[in-house]
């Protein structure tokens, strides 16, 4: 199977013949595999060199002109770094544009906790209007990038080497896919955490959503995942539990979740990335299972806050 990122190039490659008003400014990361589309288009595929600040000035001055820019490096250098300008160059001005990232939360542990962003949906949740994407495959990143290159609005799609077996429908106003059902509680599963959050709920009986559009967040998908597995359990006391599995920082979904919820008591449990710098590089499964969002480590969270 390729990777995200493979697809994200292959797929963009194609989009730039056929979409004349589609861009792609890159950070030199990624510009070996656009070498082909750059020679075929120089004027739409722009390589900045390291200057992340200038990647984002660049891409929201060519949506300024009316064409669709995809924007492209590391998540640590697409949304952190430079962060201002994608505050006001895109917001302030009110333009539209597609970031996509590479590099995930922990993809290139040799790289060191400057090519890590766990904290890049949490950043971009500070920020109005921006739609957030977080395929669990190549086919659901392609296609949601097809379907973000339509539009008009501030998109995020973040890539990553984590990916799950098998590809599911994704895109359009679907929300929350309902992946399993259950009565003792629901557990939504971020994009390439859903192979792990199967394999850690085999045999316990709740429900089990998919998402990968995580902004503008699928509320009342949650409520309906929520109300049908209390109305199944006869006699139970109010309440409802949720946990969120994300492949980011602990806890960014949380808040959505409770305000989803509010007019029901509920409790939210939100895992994913811990706060703490992992200091030693080490492998992405090492990672994985630090952080406790390995299967063993996902099921010991669970079955330690789900009710009996």
């Amino acid at each position: 199977m390729d990777t995200m990122r493979d697809r994200f190039i292959a797929t963009t490659s194609q989009l730039l013949d056929e979409e004349a008003r589609l861009a792609v400014v890159l950070a030199d990361i990624s510009a070996d595999g656009f070498a082909p589309a750059r020679r075929a288009h120089p004027d739409r595929v722009i390589n900045v060199g390291i200057r992340e600040q200038l990647l984002i000035g660049a891409g929201a001055g060519m949506a300024l002109t009316g064409m669709r820019p995809i924007v492209h490096t590391f998540a640590s250098f697409l949304v952190e770094r430079p962060f201002e300008q994608v505050k006001l160059d895109f917001g302030h001005q009110g333009v539209g544009g597609i970031l996509v990232s590479a590099g995930g939360s922990y993809d290139w542990p040799a790289g060191g906790f400057t090519h890590m962003a766990p904290g890049d949906v949490a950043l971009l949740d500070t920020l109005e209007g921006w739609t957030v994407h977080v395929p669990g495959h190549p086919d659901e990143a392609e296609a949601l990038l097809r379907e973000a290159v339509d539009g008009d609005d501030r998109v995020y799609v973040r890539l990553s080497l984590q990916a799950n077996r098998t590809a599911r429908p994704v895109g359009g106003s679907a929300g929350f896919s309902v992946v399993r059902e259950g009565r003792r509680g629901t557990v939504v599963a971020v994009g390439p955490m859903l192979d792990n959050v199967l394999a850690a709920t085999e045999r316990l009986d709740v429900s089990v959503l998919y998402a990968t559009t995580v902004r503008p967040f699928d509320a009342a998908g949650l409520r309906r995942a929520v109300g049908a597995g209390l109305d199944s359990v006869a006699g139970a006391s109010p309440g409802a539990d949720v946990v969120i599995v994300e492949p980011y920082l602990a806890g960014t979904s949380t808040a959505a979740a409770n305000e989803a919820l509010m007019e029901l008591p509920h409790r939210v449990l939100g895992l994913g990335v811990g706060r703490a710098e992992l200091r030693r590089y080490g492998q992405m499964d090492e990672h994985l299972a630090a952080h406790g969002l390995d299967a063993r480590g996902l099921r010991e969270r669970l079955t330690g806050f789900l009710r009996a």
